[in-house]
């Protein structure tokens, strides 16, 4: 029998939520090392939620395996942050799915583009970004783990 796969969007405060950002956190440090939270721009579980944000989750079969949030930039940009997918799940074409949810919730949020980032131990996350429609732009966040920035009209 086929796995059923939903989306369903939730406040970045969602324990859930919580818990795939503290996974994607910990990733991110054994990948980069030692960052500060000073060294990247926010992403709070507030800014995840409503009014200005919100966070996605993917289930299949009711098991959370990817998530990721959109925060307000500006009142036409929304910025698409904290995206993971759970190990066990990669390559399955989840992240695509996570990607194309969290536009919709840019879009049902009144957002006109979305901007995102990612680094240099991610080349599969800025492919991902690339083959849908992002094109580079230059820093304009900061992030001191990015090297990609990428922008897209919705």
């Amino acid at each position: 029998m086929p796995s059923l796969v939903l989306t369903r969007v939730v406040p970045g405060t969602d324990p859930v939520a919580l818990e795939l950002v503290d996974a994607m956190v910990a990733e991110l440090a054994s990948l980069y090392g030692g960052r500060t939270a000073d060294e990247t721009p926010t992403a709070t579980p507030t800014e995840l939620s409503l009014p200005g944000g919100g966070f996605v989750l993917v289930e299949v079969d009711g098991a959370p395996v990817a998530g990721g949030g959109v925060k307000r930039l500006a009142d036409d940009t929304g910025e698409i942050k904290r995206m993971y997918v759970v190990p066990g799940a990669r390559g399955t074409g989840h992240a695509r799915v996570l990607l194309g949810a969290l536009e919709e919730l840019a879009r049902a949020l009144g957002y006109t583009r979305v901007r995102l980032d990612t680094g240099p131990q991610q080349p599969a996350a800025q492919h991902l970004y690339e083959t849908a429609g992002y094109t580079s732009i230059p820093n304009y966040n900061e992030n001191a783990y990015a090297s990609y920035w990428g922008e897209k009209a919705l």
